[in-house]
């Protein structure tokens, strides 16, 4: 029970800390009893109200701030500050009722006056979405800021939602709080309201605000589904992909892409190709080199809707088309050649280091003799034969020594 009545006593607080960071000075407050007071400002709805005792007609309201005036019409004696009419106050502001009857008109001005030390509200505010639902935002501490000053940043991303605190602070190495991280954020309506205030023991601290239409500052995600058919027969290529992911709207006619196609393997990106496309997600590529790859890449940016209308991220690469067919062959066949002669020499080195030399590759055996195998004759012999026949008349008794 204590803990619900201090969450509940706590979040009061704060929307009267958030409500009353400013300080109002009404011109017609030394009128015992004026037709039009009580002006009141909620910065979060950018509502002024009031109190009338006189029966007017009409009700109209006029602003001045960060250089831009509005008049509108009241309803039920409060005014709206709503869509193109959203001005921060840090600057400080003039707001004023003009009051209508028959016989009479009245104005009542109040202005609008930051409290805090000059120079010590924060500096340089910025958000970035990125990955469809996540968003960063960061600022700079005050120059004037004292070194114990703490910030911290509200928002409402739409009118009909309560202001928030951050959950999550980016810190820097003293602890002070220098940005915020958002998760599953969705971009509602086209304005949300951020409002930085801080802390300090030293002296009061101003406030800043801001009004951002979301979908400007959203980085848009690639293009998704790249693909690249080509027809050898047709001598073209046909690319396609798909619109990249966003949030809060589904309509393909919002964006225009960049293609931008390059040969693979060139140190330096050679461009051959760069082409923007409105509203279509296809593109024909005639008579490309079939000895060449390509590489093709796409991005977006919104066009005609509420659409960031700067570049978004480039998809990743997608390769088609096919090597110079020349350079290839040659390169294969030299690494052919080369493996075939190193097959061959580590062949025949572990042969011959081993048995399977004799094996594979065996003596060839010498060739007969045509003698029919008849011991060879010693040549001293035959003549001593040659001469034992040529002698006819002498009896000579020759002994034949054969082998």
């Amino acid at each position: 029970m204590l803990a619900c009545l201090g969450l509940i006593f706590m979040t009061q607080w704060l929307l009267l800390v958030a409500q009353t960071y400013v300080d109002w000075q009404c011109t017609d407050l030394e009128m015992p009893e004026p037709p039009i007071r009580n002006l009141t400002l909620n910065p979060w709805k950018m509502e002024l109200s009031w109190i009338s005792s006189t029966n007017f007609t009409e009700y109209e309201c006029f602003v001045a701030a960060d250089n831009e005036k509005a008049i509108i019409k009241a309803e039920d004696m409060t005014c709206i500050f709503d869509g193109n009419l959203l001005f921060p106050l840090h600057n400080g502001a003039i707001f004023s009722v003009t009051a209508v009857n028959i016989n009479s008109t009245y104005s009542s001005t109040c202005s609008c006056i930051p409290r805090g030390m000059k120079g010590s509200a924060i500096e340089n505010f910025s958000c970035v979405i990125y990955n469809v639902s996540l968003m960063n935002c960061t600022w700079q501490a005050g120059r004037n800021a004292p070194e114990d000053t703490q910030y911290f940043l509200y928002w409402k991303n739409s009118r009909d939602d309560n202001e928030t605190e951050c959950e999550l602070y980016i810190k820097d190495e003293n602890g002070r709080h220098m940005g915020c991280r958002f998760q599953n954020v969705m971009i509602k309506d086209k304005t949300a309201y951020f409002m930085v205030n801080g802390s300090s023991n030293v002296s009061q601290i101003r406030f800043y605000d801001k009004y951002i239409e979301l979908y400007t500052v959203e980085k848009l995600m690639p293009p998704s589904d790249v693909t690249v058919k080509c027809d050898k027969n047709r001598n073209d290529c046909i690319i396609q992909w798909q619109r990249p992911q966003i949030s809060h709207l589904d309509k393909d006619k919002c964006f225009k892409y960049e293609v931008k196609i390059t040969y693979k393997g060139n140190s330096a990106e050679e461009v051959i190709h760069t082409f923007t496309k409105e509203n279509e997600r296809s593109h024909v590529l005639q008579s490309y080199n079939m000895g060449k790859k390509y590489l093709v890449k796409i991005r977006a940016a919104g066009q005609y809707c509420s659409v960031n209308n700067a570049w978004g991220e480039w998809s990743a690469a997608v390769e088609f088309g096919n090597e110079d067919i020349f350079s290839s062959s040659a390169w294969i066949l030299s690494v052919v050649a080369v493996a075939i002669f190193f097959v061959a020499f580590f062949t025949v080195l572990f042969c011959k280091r081993t048995h399977y030399w004799k094996t594979a590759f065996p003596k060839v055996p010498k060739p007969k003799n045509p003698f029919n195998g008849q011991p060879d004759i010693n040549p001293e012999l035959m003549e001593c034969k040659m001469q034992s026949i040529t002698s006819e008349n002498e009896q000579i008794l020759v002994a034949e020594l054969v082998k």
